[in-house]
Protein backbone atom coordinates (compact mmCIF):
# COMPACT_ATOMS: atom_id res chain seq x y z
CA UNK A 1 0.00 0.00 0.00
CA UNK A 2 1.49 3.57 -0.68
CA UNK A 3 2.28 5.89 2.12
CA UNK A 4 0.38 8.71 2.29
CA UNK A 5 1.59 12.09 1.33
CA UNK A 6 1.21 15.27 3.23
CA UNK A 7 0.95 18.53 1.49
CA UNK A 8 1.54 21.84 2.69
CA UNK A 9 -0.52 24.57 0.32
CA UNK A 10 0.48 27.78 -0.04
CA UNK A 11 -2.33 29.57 -0.76
CA UNK A 12 -5.14 27.40 -0.09
CA UNK A 13 -7.97 29.85 -0.28
CA UNK A 14 -7.56 30.53 -3.26
CA UNK A 15 -8.68 28.88 -6.84
CA UNK A 16 -5.58 26.24 -7.44
CA UNK A 17 -6.15 25.77 -3.66
CA UNK A 18 -9.37 25.42 -3.18
CA UNK A 19 -9.34 22.85 -6.80
CA UNK A 20 -6.09 21.05 -4.48
CA UNK A 21 -8.15 20.21 -1.67
CA UNK A 22 -11.17 18.96 -3.77
CA UNK A 23 -8.24 16.63 -5.01
CA UNK A 24 -7.11 15.45 -1.65
CA UNK A 25 -10.42 14.77 -0.69
CA UNK A 26 -11.45 12.44 -3.52
CA UNK A 27 -7.98 10.56 -2.29
CA UNK A 28 -7.79 10.15 1.41
CA UNK A 29 -5.94 7.46 1.50
CA UNK A 30 -3.51 8.93 -0.71
CA UNK A 31 -3.03 12.54 0.76
CA UNK A 32 -3.33 14.55 3.77
CA UNK A 33 -3.64 18.48 3.48
CA UNK A 34 -0.90 18.95 6.94
CA UNK A 35 -0.40 23.09 6.43
CA UNK A 36 -2.49 25.17 5.04
CA UNK A 37 -2.44 29.32 4.13
CA UNK A 38 -4.04 32.33 3.25
CA UNK A 39 -3.85 36.02 2.46
CA UNK A 40 -7.37 37.22 3.26
CA UNK A 41 -9.57 34.87 3.25
CA UNK A 42 -9.95 33.67 6.78
CA UNK A 43 -13.56 32.61 7.08
CA UNK A 44 -12.83 30.13 4.25
CA UNK A 45 -9.63 29.20 5.57
CA UNK A 46 -11.55 28.27 8.96
CA UNK A 47 -13.58 26.05 7.13
CA UNK A 48 -10.69 24.50 5.63
CA UNK A 49 -9.59 23.86 8.88
CA UNK A 50 -12.41 22.10 9.98
CA UNK A 51 -12.69 19.90 6.75
CA UNK A 52 -9.47 19.02 6.62
CA UNK A 53 -8.01 18.84 10.24
CA UNK A 54 -4.47 20.41 9.10
CA UNK A 55 -1.96 20.76 11.62
CA UNK A 56 -1.27 24.02 11.19
CA UNK A 57 -1.83 27.15 8.95
CA UNK A 58 0.26 30.40 7.97
CA UNK A 59 -1.86 33.84 7.60
CA UNK A 60 -0.46 37.03 6.64
CA UNK A 61 -1.31 39.37 9.68
CA UNK A 62 -1.69 39.42 13.32
CA UNK A 63 -5.24 39.96 13.64
CA UNK A 64 -6.16 36.75 11.49
CA UNK A 65 -3.60 34.96 13.47
CA UNK A 66 -5.59 36.41 16.83
CA UNK A 67 -8.95 35.05 15.50
CA UNK A 68 -7.25 31.65 15.13
CA UNK A 69 -5.46 30.93 18.22
CA UNK A 70 -8.81 31.91 19.95
CA UNK A 71 -10.90 29.82 18.23
CA UNK A 72 -8.31 26.57 18.15
CA UNK A 73 -5.66 27.22 20.66
CA UNK A 74 -2.97 25.12 21.17
CA UNK A 75 -4.97 22.37 18.73
CA UNK A 76 -3.29 24.44 15.68
CA UNK A 77 -0.06 25.56 14.65
CA UNK A 78 -0.34 29.08 13.77
CA UNK A 79 2.25 30.99 12.05
CA UNK A 80 2.63 34.71 10.65
CA UNK A 81 3.71 36.36 7.52
CA UNK A 82 6.01 35.99 4.66
CA UNK A 83 8.25 33.81 7.54
CA UNK A 84 5.41 31.69 8.02
CA UNK A 85 5.12 30.34 4.76
CA UNK A 86 8.49 29.63 4.65
CA UNK A 87 8.27 28.20 8.09
CA UNK A 88 5.07 25.63 6.71
CA UNK A 89 7.06 24.95 3.42
CA UNK A 90 10.49 23.81 4.93
CA UNK A 91 8.05 21.13 7.71
CA UNK A 92 9.53 18.10 8.20
CA UNK A 93 6.86 15.98 7.82
CA UNK A 94 5.81 17.62 4.30
CA UNK A 95 6.32 15.72 1.29
CA UNK A 96 4.96 18.15 -1.03
CA UNK A 97 4.32 21.98 -1.30
CA UNK A 98 2.02 23.30 -3.50
CA UNK A 99 2.50 26.94 -4.62
CA UNK A 100 -0.49 28.41 -5.74
CA UNK A 101 0.35 32.01 -4.35
CA UNK A 102 -0.29 35.21 -6.63
CA UNK A 103 2.82 36.98 -7.49
CA UNK A 104 6.09 37.46 -6.72
CA UNK A 105 5.12 36.36 -2.88
CA UNK A 106 5.77 32.52 -4.21
CA UNK A 107 9.47 32.98 -4.79
CA UNK A 108 11.04 32.77 -0.99
CA UNK A 109 9.39 30.00 -0.13
CA UNK A 110 10.17 27.98 -3.09
CA UNK A 111 13.47 29.03 -2.66
CA UNK A 112 13.28 27.75 0.75
CA UNK A 113 11.31 24.35 0.10
CA UNK A 114 13.68 23.19 -2.27
CA UNK A 115 16.06 23.77 -0.06
CA UNK A 116 14.81 21.76 2.06
CA UNK A 117 14.48 18.51 -0.28
CA UNK A 118 10.65 19.12 -1.04
CA UNK A 119 8.86 18.35 -4.08
CA UNK A 120 7.21 21.29 -5.66
CA UNK A 121 4.13 21.27 -7.00
CA UNK A 122 4.12 24.73 -8.62
CA UNK A 123 1.33 27.01 -10.05
CA UNK A 124 3.01 30.33 -9.02
CA UNK A 125 3.95 30.93 -12.41
CA UNK A 126 5.82 34.28 -10.57
CA UNK A 127 8.43 31.87 -9.30
CA UNK A 128 10.35 31.00 -12.02
CA UNK A 129 9.33 34.05 -14.23
CA UNK A 130 11.69 36.34 -11.52
CA UNK A 131 13.92 33.89 -10.23
CA UNK A 132 14.32 31.37 -13.10
CA UNK A 133 18.02 31.02 -13.29
CA UNK A 134 18.30 30.49 -9.14
CA UNK A 135 15.59 28.22 -9.07
CA UNK A 136 16.60 26.07 -11.85
CA UNK A 137 20.03 26.00 -10.48
CA UNK A 138 18.95 24.95 -6.64
CA UNK A 139 16.73 22.33 -8.20
CA UNK A 140 19.42 20.62 -9.88
CA UNK A 141 22.04 20.91 -6.67
CA UNK A 142 19.05 19.88 -4.24
CA UNK A 143 17.73 17.13 -6.77
CA UNK A 144 14.26 17.81 -5.94
CA UNK A 145 11.14 17.39 -8.40
CA UNK A 146 9.12 20.57 -9.60
CA UNK A 147 6.08 19.44 -11.54
CA UNK A 148 3.87 22.29 -13.00
CA UNK A 149 0.54 22.72 -12.34
CA UNK A 150 -0.71 25.71 -15.05
CA UNK A 151 -2.64 23.56 -17.28
CA UNK A 152 -0.39 24.51 -20.10
CA UNK A 153 2.95 23.79 -18.79
CA UNK A 154 1.37 20.28 -17.28
CA UNK A 155 0.08 19.75 -20.81
CA UNK A 156 4.04 19.78 -21.99
CA UNK A 157 5.27 18.10 -19.31
CA UNK A 158 3.29 15.09 -19.93
CA UNK A 159 3.84 15.53 -23.63
CA UNK A 160 7.52 14.97 -22.84
CA UNK A 161 7.23 12.03 -20.48
CA UNK A 162 9.90 9.39 -22.08
CA UNK A 163 10.97 11.87 -24.32
CA UNK A 164 14.52 13.10 -25.18
CA UNK A 165 14.24 17.06 -24.83
CA UNK A 166 16.66 17.46 -27.59
CA UNK A 167 14.94 16.01 -30.19
CA UNK A 168 12.04 19.61 -28.94
CA UNK A 169 11.98 21.29 -32.52
CA UNK A 170 9.20 23.71 -30.40
CA UNK A 171 6.59 24.15 -27.45
CA UNK A 172 3.49 25.10 -28.50
CA UNK A 173 1.62 26.89 -25.62
CA UNK A 174 -2.19 27.53 -26.40
CA UNK A 175 -4.69 30.34 -25.22
CA UNK A 176 -8.21 30.94 -24.95
CA UNK A 177 -7.50 34.38 -26.10
CA UNK A 178 -9.49 35.88 -22.84
CA UNK A 179 -12.89 37.89 -23.16
CA UNK A 180 -11.19 40.14 -25.16
CA UNK A 181 -10.20 38.08 -28.01
CA UNK A 182 -12.85 39.82 -30.67
CA UNK A 183 -12.78 43.45 -29.31
CA UNK A 184 -11.52 46.04 -31.56
CA UNK A 185 -8.29 47.23 -29.54
CA UNK A 186 -9.92 50.63 -30.10
CA UNK A 187 -12.16 49.65 -27.47
CA UNK A 188 -9.79 48.45 -24.97
CA UNK A 189 -9.74 52.32 -23.68
CA UNK A 190 -13.44 51.88 -22.18
CA UNK A 191 -13.37 47.92 -20.70
CA UNK A 192 -14.50 47.95 -17.19
CA UNK A 193 -13.36 45.67 -13.86
CA UNK A 194 -16.34 43.71 -14.42
CA UNK A 195 -16.11 42.53 -18.65
CA UNK A 196 -12.11 42.21 -18.02
CA UNK A 197 -13.02 39.34 -15.25
CA UNK A 198 -15.76 37.90 -17.50
CA UNK A 199 -13.02 35.19 -18.43
CA UNK A 200 -14.88 32.85 -21.27
CA UNK A 201 -14.10 29.64 -20.43
CA UNK A 202 -11.77 29.60 -16.84
CA UNK A 203 -12.75 30.51 -13.08
CA UNK A 204 -9.51 31.89 -11.79
CA UNK A 205 -8.70 34.62 -9.35
CA UNK A 206 -8.84 38.16 -10.24
CA UNK A 207 -5.43 38.96 -10.95
CA UNK A 208 -4.89 36.09 -13.07
CA UNK A 209 -8.17 36.61 -14.90
CA UNK A 210 -7.27 40.00 -15.54
CA UNK A 211 -3.64 38.64 -16.76
CA UNK A 212 -5.71 36.51 -19.08
CA UNK A 213 -7.56 39.32 -20.63
CA UNK A 214 -4.26 41.11 -21.37
CA UNK A 215 -2.60 37.77 -22.81
CA UNK A 216 0.28 38.74 -19.74
CA UNK A 217 -0.69 35.35 -18.13
CA UNK A 218 0.35 33.72 -21.67
CA UNK A 219 3.73 35.85 -21.89
CA UNK A 220 4.40 34.82 -18.02
CA UNK A 221 4.20 31.53 -18.88
CA UNK A 222 6.69 31.70 -22.17
CA UNK A 223 9.14 33.04 -19.57
CA UNK A 224 8.47 29.73 -17.60
CA UNK A 225 8.47 26.94 -19.94
CA UNK A 226 11.81 28.27 -21.20
CA UNK A 227 13.01 27.90 -17.52
CA UNK A 228 10.86 24.76 -17.31
CA UNK A 229 12.20 23.16 -20.75
CA UNK A 230 15.34 24.60 -21.32
CA UNK A 231 14.45 26.30 -24.75
CA UNK A 232 14.87 30.04 -26.36
CA UNK A 233 12.24 32.12 -26.42
CA UNK A 234 12.42 31.47 -30.54
CA UNK A 235 11.35 28.05 -29.86
CA UNK A 236 7.80 29.00 -27.21
CA UNK A 237 5.11 29.77 -29.43
CA UNK A 238 1.48 30.59 -28.63
CA UNK A 239 -1.91 30.03 -30.38
CA UNK A 240 -4.76 31.06 -29.68
CA UNK A 241 -7.02 28.04 -29.22
CA UNK A 242 -10.43 29.93 -28.10
CA UNK A 243 -11.99 26.50 -27.01
CA UNK A 244 -9.36 25.56 -24.25
CA UNK A 245 -9.25 21.67 -25.23
CA UNK A 246 -6.01 21.71 -26.31
CA UNK A 247 -3.71 22.53 -23.06
CA UNK A 248 -0.66 22.94 -25.13
CA UNK A 249 1.76 21.24 -27.55
CA UNK A 250 4.85 20.18 -28.62
CA UNK A 251 6.77 19.65 -31.91
CA UNK A 252 9.28 17.54 -32.36
CA UNK A 253 11.95 17.44 -34.45
CA UNK A 254 10.43 14.56 -36.99
CA UNK A 255 7.61 16.94 -37.62
CA UNK A 256 5.33 14.82 -34.99
CA UNK A 257 3.12 16.63 -32.43
CA UNK A 258 2.56 15.86 -29.51
CA UNK A 259 -0.59 17.12 -27.51
CA UNK A 260 -2.57 17.17 -24.37
CA UNK A 261 -6.02 17.70 -24.30
CA UNK A 262 -8.75 18.08 -21.48
CA UNK A 263 -11.67 19.79 -20.66
CA UNK A 264 -10.72 23.41 -18.70
CA UNK A 265 -10.32 21.56 -15.32
CA UNK A 266 -6.86 22.78 -13.02
CA UNK A 267 -8.31 19.38 -10.90
CA UNK A 268 -6.96 17.51 -13.72
CA UNK A 269 -3.12 18.77 -13.79
CA UNK A 270 -3.01 19.18 -9.65
CA UNK A 271 -4.01 15.45 -9.92
CA UNK A 272 -1.83 14.35 -12.46
CA UNK A 273 1.05 16.73 -10.46
CA UNK A 274 0.30 14.86 -6.82
CA UNK A 275 0.17 11.41 -8.35
CA UNK A 276 3.04 11.45 -11.00
CA UNK A 277 4.13 9.37 -12.74
CA UNK A 278 1.04 7.12 -12.00
CA UNK A 279 -2.38 8.44 -13.11
CA UNK A 280 -5.58 7.52 -10.94
CA UNK A 281 -9.57 7.66 -12.01
CA UNK A 282 -10.81 11.09 -11.12
CA UNK A 283 -14.51 12.53 -11.45
CA UNK A 284 -13.62 15.22 -13.89
CA UNK A 285 -15.36 15.61 -16.84
CA UNK A 286 -14.40 13.68 -19.66
CA UNK A 287 -14.18 15.40 -23.46
CA UNK A 288 -17.07 14.35 -25.79
CA UNK A 289 -15.40 14.99 -29.29
CA UNK A 290 -18.79 15.28 -31.33
CA UNK A 291 -21.16 17.19 -28.95
CA UNK A 292 -17.23 19.66 -29.19
CA UNK A 293 -17.73 19.95 -33.00
CA UNK A 294 -14.29 22.11 -34.00
CA UNK A 295 -11.22 23.15 -32.80
CA UNK A 296 -9.90 26.59 -33.82
CA UNK A 297 -6.47 28.20 -33.81
CA UNK A 298 -4.90 31.38 -35.30
CA UNK A 299 -2.06 33.73 -34.20
CA UNK A 300 -2.31 36.31 -31.41
CA UNK A 301 -2.35 40.05 -32.45
CA UNK A 302 0.63 41.50 -30.89
CA UNK A 303 -0.32 44.82 -31.41
CA UNK A 304 -3.43 44.18 -30.34
CA UNK A 305 -2.12 42.15 -26.90
CA UNK A 306 0.80 44.35 -26.10
CA UNK A 307 1.02 42.31 -22.55
CA UNK A 308 3.00 39.19 -24.66
CA UNK A 309 4.94 41.08 -26.75
CA UNK A 310 6.58 42.65 -23.50
CA UNK A 311 6.53 39.19 -22.21
CA UNK A 312 9.26 38.11 -25.19
CA UNK A 313 11.15 41.12 -24.90
CA UNK A 314 11.93 40.78 -21.20
CA UNK A 315 12.56 37.41 -21.78
CA UNK A 316 14.99 38.35 -24.90
CA UNK A 317 16.54 41.00 -22.55
CA UNK A 318 17.31 38.37 -19.85
CA UNK A 319 18.47 39.46 -16.31
CA UNK A 320 16.06 41.42 -14.28
CA UNK A 321 14.27 42.32 -16.80
CA UNK A 322 11.30 39.59 -16.21
CA UNK A 323 11.37 40.80 -12.59
CA UNK A 324 10.40 44.62 -13.92
CA UNK A 325 7.80 42.97 -16.10
CA UNK A 326 6.45 41.10 -13.44
CA UNK A 327 6.35 43.89 -10.89
CA UNK A 328 4.93 46.56 -12.72
CA UNK A 329 2.30 43.76 -14.36
CA UNK A 330 1.07 43.35 -10.93
CA UNK A 331 1.35 47.19 -9.36
CA UNK A 332 -0.69 47.63 -12.89
CA UNK A 333 -3.31 45.56 -12.16
CA UNK A 334 -3.71 46.30 -8.70
CA UNK A 335 -4.31 49.85 -9.64
CA UNK A 336 -6.85 48.98 -12.88
CA UNK A 337 -8.69 46.55 -10.70
CA UNK A 338 -9.12 49.76 -7.81
CA UNK A 339 -10.70 51.49 -10.80
CA UNK A 340 -7.63 54.09 -10.53
CA UNK A 341 -6.29 52.97 -13.85
CA UNK A 342 -7.54 52.04 -17.36
CA UNK A 343 -7.42 48.39 -18.58
CA UNK A 344 -5.14 50.43 -21.88
CA UNK A 345 -2.84 51.94 -18.92
CA UNK A 346 -1.50 48.30 -18.16
CA UNK A 347 0.91 47.60 -20.71
CA UNK A 348 1.91 51.45 -21.15
CA UNK A 349 3.55 51.09 -17.31
CA UNK A 350 5.18 48.00 -18.07
CA UNK A 351 6.49 49.33 -20.83
CA UNK A 352 7.89 52.34 -19.07
CA UNK A 353 9.01 50.21 -16.15
CA UNK A 354 11.69 48.29 -18.86
CA UNK A 355 12.60 51.35 -20.25
CA UNK A 356 13.51 53.16 -17.59
CA UNK A 357 14.52 50.64 -15.08
CA UNK A 358 18.10 49.00 -15.03
CA UNK A 359 18.83 45.48 -16.07
CA UNK A 360 20.71 43.59 -13.80
CA UNK A 361 22.51 40.13 -15.14
CA UNK A 362 23.19 36.98 -12.97
CA UNK A 363 20.92 38.60 -10.18
CA UNK A 364 21.09 37.15 -6.40
CA UNK A 365 18.10 36.48 -4.81
CA UNK A 366 18.75 40.03 -3.09
CA UNK A 367 19.28 42.09 -6.30
CA UNK A 368 15.35 40.27 -7.23
CA UNK A 369 14.24 41.29 -4.17
CA UNK A 370 15.52 44.97 -4.57
CA UNK A 371 14.54 45.10 -8.65
CA UNK A 372 10.92 44.24 -7.58
CA UNK A 373 10.77 47.03 -4.69
CA UNK A 374 12.38 49.18 -7.09
CA UNK A 375 9.72 48.72 -10.10
CA UNK A 376 6.60 48.23 -7.97
CA UNK A 377 7.98 52.08 -6.31
CA UNK A 378 8.60 53.62 -9.55
CA UNK A 379 5.10 52.40 -11.30
CA UNK A 380 3.45 53.79 -8.30
CA UNK A 381 4.97 57.53 -8.50
CA UNK A 382 4.12 56.87 -12.72
CA UNK A 383 0.24 56.71 -11.72
CA UNK A 384 0.37 59.31 -9.22
CA UNK A 385 1.25 61.39 -11.43
CA UNK A 386 -1.46 60.49 -14.62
Amino acid sequence: MKSIKNIAILGSTGSIGQNSLEVISIFPDRFRAIYLSANKGIDMLIQQVENFKPKGVSVMDTDSAEILKNRYGNSLEIFIGTDGLKEISVKPEVDVVINSLVGFAGLEPTIEAIKAGKTIALANKETLVVGGEIISHLIESHKVSLIPIDSEHSAIFQCLVGEDYSTISKLILTASGGPFLNLHKDKFKNVTIEEALNHPNWKMGNKITIDSATLMNKGLEVIEAHYLFKLPAEKIEVVIHPQSIIHSMVEFVDGSVKAQLGVPDMKIPIQYALTFPERLPSNSEKINFANLGQMTFFKPDLEKFECLKLAYRALNTGGTAPVILNAANEIAVEYFLSGKIKFTQIPELIESGLDDQPVIHNPSIERIIETDIMTRDYVKQRIERL
